[in-house]
Parts: C-alpha cells; sequence; structure tokens
C-alpha cells in the first residue's frame, strides 16, 4: 500500500513574513505563532511576519522560527484529517517531524531549538569555519578529498548529502577552500560557499552538541505515533531514548538527506509532502526520485487547498 511521508526544512528556508498568511488567516496557526513569543519571552512573531530579515537569519532565530511556522502548518493539514505514515526533517528540520509524530510537545521543542541554535552560534568564532556546497561530484570521490584535506590538520567533511551531486561540505574555512580546489580538479562542476555562521554536521560544533545533550537530558520524549526516520542515519525509529540520542549526534553527524528520501522510497513512500517555508525539500525529492512520486509543498493557505485538492485527487 502506498504510503505519505511529511518533510519539514532546515536553516535556509526561513523568510521574512514566513508564516504571515496563516497567521491572519487561521485562529489555530495564530495562536501557535503567539505561543512562541509566551514560551521564549521574546517576540519571534514580529521577526517571522516583518522581519528584518539580517535579524531572522541569526541562528538562534531562524531555528524556532522555522519550526514554530511548519508546525502549525502541520496541525493545520491535521485540522484537515491529512496525517503521514512517516515524518523527517532536514537538520533543523528533524525537531518539526518530532513534534509531528507526538515525540516532543512545541513548547519544549521551541524552546529547545532557540537553545540549539545560540549554541551553534557560540560554538566557534566568527570566520573560523565555512560550509561549501559542492555540485556535480561523487559523494565517495569527495569523501577521500576531505579526509586528503584533513589528514592534513584542519577539519573539513561531508556535512549534508542532499542528493546526487549536491554535497555540502563543512569545517575549518581554510580547509574547506582547499577541498573545494581539489573537488574542482576531481571534476566538481561548480563549489560554491554559503553565507553562513558556522562550520554547521563537522566536528568543529562538538562545543555545541556537549551543550545540547545537557538541555536534552532531563527533556520527556514520548515513543512516535509514526516512525521518524533520522537524519544520522536515515534509518527509522520510534522509541523516545533512541530519538534523543540521534538529536545529540545529528549537531556534529552529516545530514543524509539523499538516503533518507531513498530509505522512504523502500518503505513504499509516494507522496512526499514538505511543510514549511519554502520547497528546497520537494526539490531535493525530484532529484533523488524523477518520477513515479507525488511532491507537494506546503508553505501558506493558498498551496495548502491545491495539496489537500492533489492528495484527494490522487487517493481516488
Amino acid at each position: 500500500m502506498a504510503k505519505t511521508a511529511f518533510l519539514f526544512p532546515g536553516q535556509g528556508s526561513q523568510h521574512a513574513g514566513m508564516g504571515k498568511d496563516i497567521y491572519d488567516n487561521h485562529s489555530g496557526a495564530k495562536n501557535r505563532i503567539e505561543s512562541a513569543d509566551e514560551t521564549l519571552g521574546h517576540p519571534l512573531s514580529g521577526l517571522m511576519l516583518n522581519g528584518p530579515e539580517e535579524e531572522l537569519k541569526r541562528t538562534e532565530n531562524a531555528q524556532p522560527a522555522l519550526l514554530t511556522a511548519s508546525t502549525a502548518l502541520f496541525e493545520m493539514l491535521k485540522e484537515k484529517g491529512l496525517t503521514p505514515d512517516y515524518t523527517a526533517g532536514h537538520s533543523l528540520g528533524e525537531y518539526s517531524a518530532l513534534v509531528a509524530a507526538g515525540v516532543l510537545p512545541f513548547s519544549d521543542a521551541v524552546k529547545i531549538v532557540r537553545q540549539r541554535g545560540l549554541f551553534m552560534e557560540e560554538a566557534v568564532p566568527s570566520g573560523v569555519g565555512a560550509m561549501s556546497a559542492v555540485m556535480g561530484l561523487d559523494r565517495r570521490e569527495l569523501q577521500v578529498v576531505t579526509e586528503n584535506v584533513s589528514g592534513s590538520g584542519d577539519i573539513v567533511q561531508l556535512a549534508n548529502l542532499n542528493a546526487p551531486g549536491q554535497i555540502v561540505i563543512s569545517g575549518a574555512k581554510e580547509a574547506v577552500e582547499k577541498a573545494g580546489e581539489l573537488a574542482k580538479e576531481k571534476g566538481a562542476k561548480r563549489v560554491i560557499p554559503l553565507q553562513v555562521s558556522g562550520p554547521f554536521h563537522s566536528k568543529l560544533m562538538q562545543p555545541a552538541q556537549d551543550k545540547l545533550e545537557s538541555v536534552l537530558s532531563p527533556v520527556v520524549f514520548q515513543d512516535a505515533e509514526v516512525p521518524v526516520v533520522a537524519n544520522v542515519n536515515a534509518k527509522e525509529a520510534t522509541k523516545a531514548g533512541v530519538l534523543k540520542q540521534q538529536l545529540v549526534e545529528q549537531v556534529t553527524s552529516p545530514v543524509y538527506w539523499e538516503d533518507t528520501i531513498r530509505r522512504l522510497l523502500e518503505l513504499n513512500v509516494t507522496t512526499f509532502v514538505e511543510v514549511g517555508p519554502g520547497n528546497v525539500l520537494s526539490g531535493l525529492v525530484r532529484r533523488v526520485q524523477r518520477r513515479g512520486v507525488n511532491v507537494h509543498a506546503v508553505q501558506d493557505m493558498e498551496s495548502m487547498e491545491k495539496t489537500i485538492e492533489k492528495l484527494k485527487k490522487e487517493e481516488s
């Protein structure tokens, strides 16, 4: 029987004005967005709805803002009777996936990701780390490149394995630059430096991982109502303890997103619904599997109505 997966975006999908449409037109979404302000004691809604963009994209703001918008949209879909067979989220999006799967209440999740963002900002001094997207090179070849560069001292590693020929590397600035040059020599089509505040999903994030582990330790997780496919190993899990440990490991581990999509396909998922701002994940699904799947993106009232209509047609 065909299955459905809900996918939740990570940092980078945020933009000023996200959530404004649902805030203005849906009482439940408005309540969710305002509850984030109350929980954090911080006017997050103002940044989400009005910006400024520079302030919103700060890691400690972008992460709770994306979680808030994504889970508000999920609750709206749930209200319409649409629920997933599996959930998954890209990096920060894994927290939204866990909220959707009933593992964490929103109030706990939004506090955790706010702290997670702060820890990630503080882990490495500005300008020391970097990330670059490498386009058009096989992951095995790129793995060899990063290992050779890291063998000389500074750390660089695969960080986001997003889709075939689309991999992000992360680590010390000079090592990332050197790996990018070697990747081009090996045949990479392009190497694009990313405008990020730190070397996320690299071993340089260990201080952030240690602090996050302390924050997560007392938080009560529930077993998942539907399986969550994790970033760290692209395997589905439902046990609360496993899901918590994977969140800890995720900070310094690569995001195996291509593998996550392939695993969902193995599990007979034929419908993917991206729930949250932007459509980055929808594009990545299509890069992994061009045919035989239905891909939808829900980010406002209009796209939600269109998606619901299309899903009903697919079912009939």
